[in-house]
């Protein structure tokens, strides 16, 4: 509530990032906070639904045309994460393991891509903790510094929320980097972000039938096996899309369009406070310097490459 009505009037930070900077601090002060029931539910379930809420405000026609804008962008960051992944990777001295849990969380849709990944790879818990914390405190970094980039550029509400929905990695991250530029550009940062989560599938189906060659005889690589689609496909994304439809149609009175705005502003807000509460700066700061090194590196590759492929199509 306090970020949600602060945030309103400070609109360079913005109610997300308030939230999660709000909810880390009050970790960091009060490490049992954490504990708190009903924190994953927040930051997950809800962080979800005020996603699906979004989607009744928008046009499907605009969710087809960001989403097209989004495709060819995603090709080359996806391209460019797996391969300096890979690259840095062996520089570094970082595992085949490590290296693409880090590139998938980077390039892909951050902690849910490593939570996938990493049973088909046959990644081990430090190596999971590794990936998480080396993509998500740079996440952290993104959501200060590129709504100031974004104005520094002179970046439009479209070019700024592509360029953020191909570029930061968790849907959270993007949502607080998005509306801490303006509605328009969270807006489209969440839909690309949407199309871009769906990559997660033909990722997951590759790896599935490379890592038996890379891991051996690993008894935690049962890939073939481990894969199913149906498993892997973020369903909410369909009811985005539904709800953006039955908007189209006209089903959605007028009158209720800004209500369901408002509410799903503020239940990203919760989610937001919820995945603060969950962060532990700590242990993020004692991951390694290694798998932080090379998040970092992924990461600016990724960010670069973005911006470049959208001034080379003619969007900046």
């Amino acid at each position: 509530i306090f970020s949600y009505n602060v945030g309103g009037r400070m609109p360079v930070i913005g109610a997300s990032i308030l939230a999660l900077g709000a909810g880390m601090l009050v970790n960091l002060l009060i490490p049992t906070a954490k504990e708190m029931e009903g924190l994953e539910f927040v930051s997950k379930a809800l962080l979800k639904f005020s996603i699906i809420l979004l989607g009744a405000g928008l046009s499907i026609n605009q969710v087809l045309a960001v989403g097209k804008y989004s495709l060819l962008v995603m090709v080359f960051t996806l391209t460019a994460a797996f391969g300096s992944g890979l690259v840095f990777g062996k520089l570094l001295g970082v595992n085949w393991r490590l290296s693409n849990l880090i590139a998938a969380g980077t390039g892909i849709c951050g902690g849910s891509a490593i939570a996938t990944l990493s049973p088909i790879v046959g990644a081990d818990d430090t190596e999971i903790a590794y990936a998480m914390s080396a993509t998500f405190i740079f996440d952290v970094l993104m959501i200060i510094a590129f709504p100031l980039m974004g104005k520094w550029l002179g970046l439009s509400d479209l070019a700024y929320g592509l360029w953020t929905g191909t570029a930061v990695n968790d849907t959270s991250s993007v949502v607080a980097a998005g509306y801490a530029f303006s509605d328009a550009a969270g807006d489209f940062a969440t839909i690309v972000k949407l199309t871009r989560t769906t990559s997660i599938v033909p990722i997951a189906l590759i790896f599935s039938l490379i890592a038996p060659y890379k891991v051996g005889r690993n008894p935690k690589a049962n890939s073939m096996t481990s894969v199913k689609v149906g498993q892997l496909f973020p369903w909410f994304i369909l009811l985005f899309a539904l709800g953006s439809l039955i908007n189209t149609l006209g089903y959605i009175p007028m009158p209720l369009h800004i209500p369901l705005k408002s509410t799903s502003k503020f239940l990203m807000t919760m989610a937001l406070a919820a995945i603060g509460l969950r962060t532990d700066l700590r242990k993020m700061l004692d991951s390694g310097f290694y798998p932080m090194t090379l998040g970092f590196i992924v990461s600016l590759i990724v960010v670069v490459v973005s911006i470049l492929v959208q001034f080379s199509m003619g969007q900046i």
